[in-house]
């Protein structure tokens, strides 16, 4: 067997698989960025134990329809810019990695809106295509997440029961709540 560069698609996917192993890793990620995002109050409904859907709801900032988009993009983010400020860093998410991640192995929906604004934006992602909206909505973020690892069956596997994933996930937002009231 000779040794190949993989293709970017199969790339992302195994790279998704390492920073995204499971329900609770997404939850993490999208509360973090709720946490980053100013907001103070932050909702999480899951189907599935996680596998199905994960929906979090926030009222911070929102995002622009540019931001939406470039922050699907890997290594996208608002809150370093350069090397230095990995020293510095006063946020709970800051690599770039997590939505670019989310999407290559799931359906996200995202509807989001600032306060600049009088409506929002609604962006589907599915099977690397992307189609947006303008939308009505609250200030503030909605992420759903649907049939997570779809086109990596191999890590639905590893994955626990229904209702030790919906621990794992409880346990995570508890943590997260007590370090954020």
């Amino acid at each position: 067997m000779s040794v190949k560069q993989l293709n970017a698609e199969v790339a992302r996917k195994i790279a998704a698989g390492e920073v995204i192993d499971r329900p609770n890793a997404i939850v993490r990620e999208l509360m973090d960025n709720a946490v980053d995002s100013g907001a103070d109050h932050i909702t999480v409904e899951l189907t599935g134990g996680g596998i199905e859907k994960i929906r979090v709801v926030d009222n911070g900032c929102g995002m622009t329809k540019e931001d939406l988009f470039n922050c699907a993009r890997p290594h996208a983010t608002s809150k370093i810019s350069s090397e230095t400020d990995l020293l510095n860093l006063t946020t709970l998410g800051f690599r770039g990695e997590a939505l670019a991640s989310i999407i290559s192995i799931s359906k996200v929906t995202c509807t989001t809106r600032t306060k600049d604004y009088d409506y929002g934006t609604k962006v589907v992602c599915e099977n690397s295509e992307v189609e947006h909206s303008k939308t009505g909505c609250a200030i503030g973020t909605i992420m759903q997440v649907e049939n997570l690892f779809y086109n990596l069956p191999v890590r639905l596997k590893f994955l626990k029961s229904e209702r030790t994933e919906y621990s794992y996930i409880s346990d995570l937002v508890t943590a997260i709540a007590l370090s954020n009231p």
